[in-house]
C-alpha cells in the first residue's frame, strides 16, 4: 500500500508540462474503479458529480460530506486522490486552513481551493489570504498535499483574461503549487496563461475546448473533467428509462453489458491471484468473486 505522503509526491511529478495528467473525476467508488482498472494514474473528486449523486445541484454539499466522499474515493484504490473543496467551506483564512488540515486526515494526496463564495469572486487581496493559508496547512505536514488554487472568473460571468492571469500570478506567489482557471476554451488565452506563472496549469475539458494533444503542445500539465463523465453517466440513464418508458424496447442493454463488464474487470483487477485458491489476500473492499462465498456465477449476472 504507497503511503500518503508517496501519493503526495506522486501527483506532483505527475504534473509535466507538455504531457499533461489526465485527471477523470469519479463520482463514487465503482466509477473510481473503474477508472483506475482502465490505467488514470491519479482521481479527483468532483463537487458537482458527488452533489449529483444526492439529488442535488452544485454548492450544496457540505464539508462533512465532501471529507467523506474524498475518504470514500481514497479508500477504492491506491491512485493518489485530489479533492474538489470548492472555496474550502468557510470565507476567513482560518477556516480555509481548518478544511485542509481535515483533508489531509482523509488521506488525500491534494486539493483544490476556489476564489467563488458561492455568490460572488473573493477581491484579490482576500483571496490570496485565503490561498496562503490552504498552502500553509497543505505543507505542514508529512504528506505535504498539492494545492490547486483555482481562478474563477471564467464560470460566473467575468470572462477577464488579465483579471484571471493576476489572481494565478498572486495565487502562485501565496504557495499554490498548481495553477486553474476553469472555462478557458481559447487556445490563445491558455498559452497566455502558460507562460504568465510558473506552476502547472490545470485545463477543463470543457465545450469547445483545444484537444489534449493541442493543450500538451501548449505547455499544459493537467486535464480534469469536472463533473462531465458523472452527468454523462446520468444521462445514459436518462436515455435508457425513456427508451423503456416510450418504445418499451431494450435498446440500452448494449451499454449495459458494457458497463457490466467494466465493473466487473475494475473488481478483479484488485485480487491479487485471479484463482479460488489465491494464497494472497483480495485488495478488494468489496466482496471478492475468488471467495467460496461469492465464486457463484450469480455474482456476475445483471438481473438479480
Amino acid at each position: 500500500m504507497t503511503s500518503q505522503s508517496e501519493k503526495a509526491a506522486r501527483f506532483l511529478e505527475l504534473h509535466r508540462p507538455g504531457n499533461p495528467l489526465l485527471l477523470p473525476n469519479p463520482w463514487d467508488q465503482g466509477s473510481a474503479r473503474v477508472l483506475a482498472s482502465l490505467g488514470f494514474q491519479a482521481l479527483a473528486t468532483t463537487s458537482s458529480g458527488f452533489a449529483m449523486t444526492l439529488g442535488r445541484l452544485d454548492g450544496s454539499v457540505t464539508r462533512d460530506e465532501a471529507l467523506a466522499h474524498a475518504a470514500a474515493i481514497v479508500a477504492a484504490t491506491d491512485l493518489p486522490v485530489s479533492a474538489d473543496l470548492e472555496n474550502c467551506f468557510a470565507g476567513d483564512p482560518g477556516g480555509v486552513a481548518r478544511t485542509v488540515v481535515l483533508a489531509m486526515e482523509a488521506g488525500l494526496a491534494g486539493c483544490s481551493i476556489e476564489d467563488f463564495s458561492g455568490e460572488s469572486i473573493y477581491d484579490l487581496g482576500p483571496a490570496a489570504e485565503r490561498v496562503a493559508a490552504a498552502a500553509e496547512a497543505a505543507h505542514a505536514g508529512p504528506a505535504r498535499l498539492v494545492l490547486t488554487a483555482r481562478a474563477e472568473n471564467y464560470l460566473h460571468g467575468r470572462p477577464d483574461l488579465a483579471d484571471t492571469i493576476a489572481r494565478l500570478q498572486a495565487y502562485q506567489a501565496a504557495g499554490a503549487d498548481v495553477l486553474y482557471a476553469p472555462g478557458l476554451t481559447s487556445l490563445a488565452d491558455i498559452r497566455q496563461v502558460v507562460t504568465a506563472v510558473d506552476r502547472p496549469v490545470n485545463v477543463l475539458a470543457f465545450a469547445g475546448a483545444p484537444s489534449v494533444a493541442e493543450l500538451a503542445e501548449a505547455g499544459v500539465s493537467r486535464v480534469s473533467v469536472g463533473g462531465a463523465f458523472a452527468y454523462a453517466a446520468l444521462g445514459a440513464l436518462a436515455d435508457a428509462a425513456t427508451e423503456l418508458r416510450d418504445k418499451g424496447t431494450y435498446g440500452y442493454l448494449a451499454n449495459s453489458a458494457a458497463g457490466r463488464k467494466a465493473i466487473q474487470d475494475a473488481v478483479l483487477s484488485l485480487c491479487s491471484d485471479n484463482s479460488p485458491t489465491r494464497s494472497a489476500p483480495c485488495r478488494s473492499v468489496l466482496p471478492c468473486p475468488h471467495t467460496a462465498a461469492s465464486a457463484d456465477v450469480s455474482y456476475f449476472q445483471p438481473w438479480v
